[in-house]
């Protein structure tokens, strides 16, 4: 790794070898391995990280080859190659794992920050081969730029600092963004379960809809024109995956328009159910045919609200399976339909406010993630 920027007066680009001592792990035979904590912990590789420091040991050796001492920096120099914990207790590592010994007049942990800062960089030195790794030469070569030691202890001060601070707001970020995931149940409780509920005539969903299910038909990648149409599964509706496509004209065909709703029939989601899709639908997914007299906006919420009670194991199965008589005997409050229209565009403004919160959080969420990085080049550069 090259020098890549100026340092200030007293500082100095140096080799990580030149200030630390480099330790590669090695496995010991399996014989040696127990799980009743006799002799050393043993950590292997990345598995075992958490964010800073070394998670609980799940596995002890008696007869370590390479010992690693508390406050060693380990790098895991194996796929995936270059990222960084703090070892906080004497232990065997494996050939997964390197140890990194500040010598004198260095600081363990600005030599830490400094890792994390270049963790992608080192992440490139294991590319080309089928297992990436990296050797104890390529550890050794980091270029790293050193100021005097008084100068890394005041760094390191101020990054711990800065960064409990953006751990903080990071934990802040994420309580703000599960409250605003269980928004809407809330809104959908505060709906269907409320006093004014329960004074609406009731029916059973099977007097209201019927589920049409897919069918699979014959399926072409990469033919989209205008005579084909999206084949849609889970996966493509849920996670955005590419669609194959299918004829328009098969006739063995269920197609769906974007004013449906889909529900998924089959797997760990059946019983959720979408809407604003066009195409085909597989045979796991199927389509609600609803009555005239029912709004759909209005159903698609009661339903979205008791997704949990559908998503249940089919008789003899563990895999979770929609199951239609589940589901036509569930019982759905119906006010007349003005009232549903009503209800249904109040719910969807609620639910496009919580998708403006929720991406506002996110964004708020990659600002901060973002920060680590833009402050650690700020200290390695002397700004800070």
């Amino acid at each position: 790794m090259t020098e890549k920027f100026s340092l200030p007066k007293g500082w100095r680009w140096v080799k990580l070898g030149e200030v630390c001592e480099i330790i590669m792990g090695q496995s010991p035979p399996g014989s040696t391995y127990n799980k009743e904590s006799k002799g050393l912990p043993f950590y292997q590789g990345k598995a075992d990280f958490g964010n800073v420091f070394l998670l609980p040991p799940s596995t002890w050796c008696t007869e370590p080859l390479k010992i690693a001492e508390p406050n060693d920096i380990l790098i895991s120099v194996r796929a995936p190659v270059g990222q960084a914990n703090i070892c906080s207790e004497r232990c065997c590592i494996g050939r997964g794992l390197a140890a990194i010994r500040a010598k004198k007049d260095v600081n363990l942990w600005f030599v830490f920050y400094f890792l994390r800062f270049i963790e992608k960089e080192i992440a490139t030195l294991g590319s080309g081969s089928t297992f990436p790794a990296i050797s104890k030469f390529q550890i050794y070569n980091l270029k790293i730029p050193l100021p005097p030691l008084f100068e890394q202890e005041r760094i390191v001060s101020k990054l711990q600092e800065l960064m409990q601070q953006i751990d903080r707001a990071r934990s802040a970020c994420e309580k703000q963004l599960e409250a605003a995931k269980a928004l809407p149940s809330a809104y959908l409780r505060e709906v269907f379960e409320s006093e004014e509920a329960k004074r609406w005539e009731r029916k059973r969903l099977g007097e209201v809809c019927e589920i049409l299910k897919g069918k699979k038909p014959e399926l072409y990648d990469n033919k989209k024109s205008e005579a084909m149409i999206p084949y849609l599964t889970a996966e493509v509706i849920r996670f955005g995956s590419t669609p194959k496509w299918c004829l328009k004209s098969d006739k063995n065909s269920v197609v769906v328009d974007k004013d449906e709703i889909i529900i998924i029939a089959d797997g760990s989601n059946s019983g959720e159910v979408f809407t604003g899709y066009t195409g085909v639908l597989a045979s796991t997914m199927g389509k609600l045919k609803i009555n005239k007299n029912v709004s759909k906006d209005y159903l698609y919420f009661f339903i979205k609200m008791n997704f949990k009670e559908l998503n249940t194991p089919k008789r003899g199965s563990a895999t979770p399976h929609l199951d239609k008589d589940i589901f036509y005997e569930l019982s759905i409050p119906l006010p007349s339909l003005s009232e549903q229209q009503r209800i249904a565009s109040y719910l969807k403004e609620k639910m496009a406010y919580i998708q403006n919160l929720q991406s506002a959080i996110q964004k708020q969420q990659s600002a901060i993630n973002a920060l680590p990085q833009a402050i650690l080049r700020k200290a390695f550069r002397g700004e800070l």
